[in-house]
């Protein structure tokens, strides 16, 4: 009886099993046929930005994690919109996707400031990337972009950008009066504080800086990191670099997804274009660090290049001006409550990030002695 039973069981399995096979057999050649979805991505950096090659690292994850079935159409900026109307385009359905930073639409709210450049309270920009994933800054994102501004986007946050440096400059400056009455760029709340600390200051792409600087147009500049920066042809206009500010200390970057393409995708597609950036944040980090710091040797070593660290009195000039803007700022509800929500996340998390951060600083002089120079 046992036998009987046996053979049954492996008659049905043989059965089962060849009908699989037919019909995975018929099944294949339209699986195959197939042709993946396209994903048109425009970025708001030039072609031979560093933060093209950081889009690539997140294409190249997506497309692998899709098996095939996501293909990006990656452009740089001005492809099809201008650097700053990505957002647009992704709204309107003319690009599919974009990868950007929020202070490119302040323009359209200075709500957009607050995930990305807005007050530094104390955090880092890996602080504040942990704000807008587990501090509620997410569902505040969406409610700025959908339910205030109707906007038809998905965002997504990754890469938690090192503080910019205070920019690029024909001579050293020491103090806040060294700085008053220049010509500066910058982008978003940046460009209020600069202009309450009495600069004047032009808002521009990336592209646009350096014949900006060559023309006269300013007279220092920042933009975000060495890599892009001498890449920019940054080092031929100016050979004083200052690093270290609070203007833009907590940046990072964003996804964008035209919300009607986004879903129309599979489940499965749509996770992995949203944990992908995730993935890529850490590749991104990690290449991050590499270039920017072997950038700033070759700036130093190959052109001539002066580093040095913003001082003392104009970082805490920079303060103030954040305490004159913030009040103007929470005269709109939204901004307040974001804020509000930045501050009660940064006053617990920092706490414990300062309180139990080692000092790094007196472990480098420790092994590296005389290197350092962070000013006073």
């Amino acid at each position: 009886m046992n036998k009987k039973a046996v053979s049954r069981r492996e008659l049905l399995r043989a059965s089962t099993l060849v009908g699989a096979t037919a019909v995975g057999a018929l099944a294949a050649p339209a699986v195959l046929a197939q042709a993946p979805t396209v994903i048109k991505m425009q970025t708001s950096w030039p072609a031979s930005d560093i933060w093209m090659d950081f889009a690539r690292l997140y294409v190249e994850r997506v497309e692998r994690m899709s098996g095939g079935r996501l293909k990006f159409e990656l452009m740089p900026a001005g492809t099809v919109v201008g650097a700053f109307q990505v957002l647009d385009g992704v709204n309107d359905g003319v690009i599919d996707a974009a990868h950007t930073v929020p202070v490119y639409w302040y323009g359209k709210h200075k709500a957009a400031s607050l995930f990305g450049t807005g007050p530094v309270f104390g955090g880092s920009a890996t602080t504040m990337l942990g704000w807008f994933h587990q501090g509620g800054g997410k569902d505040l994102y969406r409610e700025l972009t959908q339910d205030i501004m109707g906007l038809n986007v998905y965002g997504f946050y990754g890469f938690p950008m090192p503080a910019q440096p205070f920019g690029w400059f024909k001579n050293p400056v020491a103090t806040v009066n060294d700085i008053n009455g220049l010509k500066y760029r910058t982008v978003g709340l940046a460009a209020d504080l600069m202009q309450n600390m009495g600069m004047s200051v032009a808002q521009l792409p990336g592209g646009e800086i350096v014949p900006a600087m060559e023309r006269g147009v300013i007279d220092a500049f920042e933009f975000n990191n060495p890599s892009s920066d001498i890449r920019f042809g940054s080092q031929d206009v100016a050979k004083n670099y200052i690093l270290s500010s609070y203007h833009q200390a907590s940046e990072s970057f964003e996804f964008l997804f035209n919300k009607d393409v986004f879903d129309d995708l599979p489940e499965d597609l749509q996770a992995i274009l949203e944990y992908g950036v995730e993935a890529a944040s850490t590749a991104i980090t990690a290449s991050a660090m590499d270039n920017y710091s072997s950038d700033l040797q070759k700036l130093q070593a190959e052109h001539g290049v002066t580093v040095h660290r913003t001082p003392k009195e104009i970082l805490d000039a920079q303060l103030k001006a954040w305490d004159a803007i913030i009040p103007t700022l929470e005269a709109d509800a939204f901004m307040k409550k974001v804020l509000d929500s930045q501050r009660q996340w940064v006053e617990r998390v920092v706490y414990y990030e300062l309180m139990n951060s080692a000092d790094l600083a007196l472990a480098y002089e420790h092994y590296f002695p005389g290197k350092l120079n962070l000013g006073k």
